[in-house]
């Protein structure tokens, strides 16, 4: 008899990702494998790759290689899953953007390493501080930009964690159009208010002091647990930074298992970003700028900015298939920045959408994410990512 791609396309196979449609479409009597990340060899790696062209708000057209690799460092069932993230893209823009990001846990989660190697090179529009400004103020910059963060967290009680780490972010080059109108843009005036007018670098150089709460078994795509992380900045001279200053992120997530017959999660994340002292204008918090880039769906990046941030995000993710190829996400969100300089909280910017997920590797439990949102006066995005958004 044929292969029927229909058929097994919809088929009851427990969970079936795109290598178990190629290979059942295109090789004759093929059997899926069913093993899992943890129950096979130490540090066998499960590679997922997405090479692509996309769009963004941020970015245009982009061409993007995006992958992530998952393994465990030993046997035990209870040991969470180590993934590492990266992608290489170029963009409609003249961007080029690379992000290396890990989260390693060794043998019984004794210790977990966390890890924020990125190079940007990066033209983009700015919109000013606080929430009442305007898409009429975009004011086009242009900049380099390295990151590194390295932390190490160890275990003081099951899934309670602490450290210690280092972080580094340079700018360099910075250039910036200026408004539209002509008006004294919000990046000059921040920057006379915290002395450093000409503002062309910027480098903030600190430790970082970490408390996790984490029982999830695989971030890449949680079913259920909760994730709490509280890390605080403080940047110092000695150290190399421009200024003095100060840090805080409060990051929480929920993940609730709706129903033992079936996949379908609900899932809260809360983001809490707050800094003190003269932060540099591009380390202000600012919409995407978390370290996966995906708080306010809706909005372009950098949409809002200010001396602090709050986003709550909420998403209901849902099976089409039977198979788990393929399933879907409604999303709701809300983020607010404070008004610049008085620091109060006068609006909200909500958002709101939908999305599709493939099933691109089963063993590390891997989706290709794709979600349109819509903001606020006619704001609107896609949004495309290897993994769920959080």
């Amino acid at each position: 008899m044929e292969n029927n791609p229909r058929i097994f396309f919809f088929s009851d196979t427990a969970n079936t990702d795109i290598m178990d449609i190629y290979h059942k479409t295109f090789i004759k009597n093929y059997c899926a494998p069913t093993d899992t990340v943890c129950k096979e060899r130490v540090w066998k790696l499960h590679v997922s790759a997405v090479p692509a062209a996309g769009y963004s708000l941020q970015t245009g057209i982009a061409g993007v290689i995006s992958a992530n690799g998952a393994f465990c460092t030993d046997n035990n069932d209870q040991t969470k899953l180590s993934v590492v993230v990266l992608s290489v893209a170029y963009t409609q823009n003249r961007q080029f953007i690379f992000p290396v990001i890990t989260n390693i846990w060794s043998a019984e989660n004794k210790y977990n390493f966390t890890g924020d190697w990125r190079f940007y090179q990066y033209p983009q529009y700015t919109y000013g501080l606080g929430g009442e400004s305007s898409v009429r103020n975009a004011d086009l910059m242009d900049y380099s930009f390295v990151t590194v963060r390295e932390s190490v967290l160890k275990e003081l009680a099951k899934d309670i964690y602490y450290g210690i780490g280092y972080g580094i972010d340079c700018h360099w080059n910075i250039t910036e159009a200026g408004n539209a109108d002509g008006s004294v843009s919000d990046f000059e005036r921040y920057n006379q208010v915290t002395d450093k007018a000409e503002a062309r670098s910027s480098v903030s150089s600190g430790l970082l002091f970490s408390y996790l709460y984490d029982n999830r078994k695989n971030s890449i795509n949680p079913e259920q647990g909760t994730f709490f992380n509280v890390l605080i900045r403080p940047n110092f001279t000695f150290l190399g930074s421009d200024n003095s200053w100060q840090s805080l992120t409060i990051d929480y997530r929920r993940y609730i298992h709706m129903s033992p017959n079936s996949k379908n999660v609900l899932a809260f994340w809360s983001y809490f970003w707050l800094t003190h002292g003269p932060c540099p204008y591009l380390d202000l918090p600012s919409t995407q700028w978390d370290t996966y880039t995906h708080t306010g769906r809706g909005y372009i990046q950098s949409r809002f900015r200010g001396i602090s941030l709050l986003d709550l995000e909420s998403e209901y993710r849902f099976g089409i298939t039977s198979n788990g190829f393929l399933g879907g996400v409604v999303f709701a969100d809300v983020e607010s920045v404070p008004d610049w300089p008085n620091g109060r909280f006068s609006s909200v910017a909500p958002g709101c959408g939908a999305g599709l997920r493939i099933k691109i590797n089963k063993h590390s439990n891997t989706n290709l994410s794709v979600d349109y949102g819509f903001g606020l006066n006619g704001s609107g995005g896609l949004y495309v990512n290897l993994g769920e958004l959080f």
